[in-house]
């Protein structure tokens, strides 16, 4: 992709998945990055669109235990699915009906990943912080899912 453009971590992405196509190496990575360049989180990882069961199963991650499952419409990460839009939640406890899949979570945000109109499922963040994703956080991570499903089969 190598556009200048693109954010220092979105330029590491691309070059850490050039010509590699295994979609858990690439999600492993790309978890393991974000978890590097960010701070204050204690979450970051993928959920991945099951159509047979309607759900959104665990993927790659960096961080405390997970929930396996998640129903689409369900919780930030449901919603985000379901509404194919990002969700930047400031205080988790106040979103309805979300889903404490570890306590110490306080904010969150939750970007769609989808390639081609096929919906593959989420990147998920968290942070013990109230507020902790900025208006900038969420644009970067917009451009670091685009570069993420570039490299994508």
């Amino acid at each position: 992709m190598a556009d200048s453009k693109l954010s220092l971590m979105s330029r590491q992405l691309d070059a850490l998945l050039f010509e590699e196509n295994n979609l858990v190496a690439n999600l492993a990575n790309a978890s393991a990055l974000i978890n590097d360049t960010y701070t204050d989180l204690n979450w970051s990882g993928f959920y991945l669109y099951n159509d047979k069961t309607n759900e959104l199963d665990l993927g790659p991650f960096q961080g405390k235990v997970a929930c396996m499952h998640i129903k689409n419409g369900s919780g930030v990460v449901g919603t985000a699915f379901k509404d194919q839009k990002v969700h930047r939640v400031a205080n988790v406890h106040e979103f309805p009906g979300h889903i404490a899949c570890d306590s110490a979570s306080n904010s969150e945000i939750v970007v769609p990943i989808t390639k081609n109109g096929n919906k593959i499922g989420v990147l998920d963040i968290d942070s013990p912080s109230f507020d902790r994703f900025s208006e900038d956080n969420e644009q970067e991570l917009i451009q670091f899912v685009e570069v993420l499903t570039g490299h994508l089969n």
